[in-house]
């Protein structure tokens, strides 16, 4: 069918919440970057000069293009991520970029998006039945090619992102079992490091009991439940080879602060303790715009990009921080109202994945800056610093804002 008019359809609400975070988001890197002359501010500005011919390009596409071609974006998003290896540059010890004379581009942040397309495309396949194990082998391949491309580079943060497909997975009818083994391997990961092993195989041995003894005599199965220990009882025991053999330095640093085990404020803790002071210097109603003592002094380091919202905790203080997390919420809801409203499940698939990107970004980053999560460097949407995050944001939402617009036209 002919391509209508771009504003024909399009969800203002969505876009108008767009417009107004990526705004703010300028006004506090100008703001974090006013104590030095790097120009940060006037790139940024740039960047979202460029956005702008990028969202009418995603707008004039017919909605059905992102659909039919998903498979060959999803390749190129991986042969691009493959390039890194051998033409990637090399910044702080991380080989995740492209560069371009001073600008830098990351394809990590392009790849989400070709990701949720791919494993839309893959779902919305009337045969695909996620209860059968060789098509859930073939959802969770989709979703982990470009971890696995990703965590060489390395960037952890960037590769735990697309754990959260599992939710959307979950959603389109994956077994609840691998979301509760997710969290209980995180659970017993993090006890272990806390405790010691023998304690946690004890009291993971009383739990097992209880849900043994508590389950109807029908369900009891004394050989799974003597299965389950021994794969918790290993799972236990290998955790501190891991955290001291595969995870670096500087990652082991952060999590022995992040559970009390280590002060270091002067070396890898100084981050999070300045950031936990800019924010709680911000009272209820903040210092104003270009008044943070700890913004202007530079004290934060990074904090145009994953501790940008220091910026808003300490000028706008908890009011305006409450702003900022309620326009979040907002697009979140929005896009999971719009997402169940759509005709073809491939619509309803890839705007899950939407929803379920930005909610992660934006969880995880607020909870690195309050201190309740390792650092791992992982950007606030349309608040952080940088081209790549912004223009990957912004291609993954208008996507969906397409689709959206085009479902009168997809019966």
């Amino acid at each position: 069918m002919k391509n209508q008019s771009l504003t024909n359809n399009i969800d203002w609400i969505c876009i108008t919440i767009f417009i107004v975070l990526v705004l703010l988001g300028w006004l506090n890197i100008y703001s974090s970057s006013l104590s030095s002359m790097e120009g940060t501010a006037v790139k940024q500005f740039i960047f979202i000069l460029l956005t702008i011919p990028l969202i009418f390009i995603i707008l004039y596409v017919d909605g059905k293009f992102y659909e039919k071609y998903a498979t060959i974006i999803y390749g190129i998003a991986l042969l691009l991520l493959i390039g890194l290896f051998p033409l990637g540059k090399t910044i702080a010890g991380q080989r995740c970029w492209y560069g371009f004379g001073s600008f830098t581009l990351q394809p990590s942040e392009f790849a989400k998006a070709a990701t949720a397309l791919a494993l839309a495309k893959y779902l919305s396949d009337s045969q695909i039945n996620l209860k059968d194990v060789n098509r859930q082998i073939q959802a969770l391949a989709i979703v982990f090619l470009p971890v696995m491309l990703i965590l060489p580079q390395p960037d952890p943060g960037s590769a735990m992102i697309y754990s959260i497909f599992f939710i959307v997975l979950y959603r389109e009818g994956l077994p609840g079992w691998y979301l509760w083994t997710g969290f209980c391997a995180i659970l017993l990961f993090v006890l272990t490091l806390v405790l010691q092993p023998q304690y946690v195989i004890l009291l993971a041995l009383i739990v097992i009991i209880l849900i043994h003894f508590k389950s109807r005599l029908a369900d009891r199965n004394i050989v799974l439940s003597s299965i389950l220990f021994v794969l918790i009882s290993g799972f236990v025991l290998s955790v501190n080879y891991v955290f001291t053999n595969v995870f670096k330095q500087h990652h082991r640093d952060r999590f022995n602060i992040l559970l009390g085990k280590s002060v270091d404020m002067k070396g890898i803790g100084y981050n999070t303790n300045q950031s936990e002071i800019a924010v709680g210097s911000g009272g209820w109603f903040g210092k104003g715009f270009l008044e943070g003592t700890q913004t202007k002094g530079g004290f934060v380091p990074e904090q145009h990009t994953d501790y940008i919202f220091t910026t808003v905790g300490e000028e706008w203080g908890f009011i305006g921080s409450l702003i900022v997390v309620g326009l979040f919420a907002g697009l979140f809801l929005r896009i999971i109202y719009l997402a169940e409203r759509q005709k073809t499940k491939f619509s309803r698939v890839y705007g899950y994945c939407v929803a379920a990107i930005l909610f992660i970004h934006f969880f995880v980053n607020i909870a690195m800056v309050l201190g309740v999560f390792p650092t791992i460097g992982v950007p606030l949407p349309f608040f952080s610093y940088g081209g790549s995050g912004l223009w990957g944001f912004t291609i993954l939402l208008f996507i969906f804002i397409k689709m959206d617009a085009n479902k009168v036209n997809e019966w």
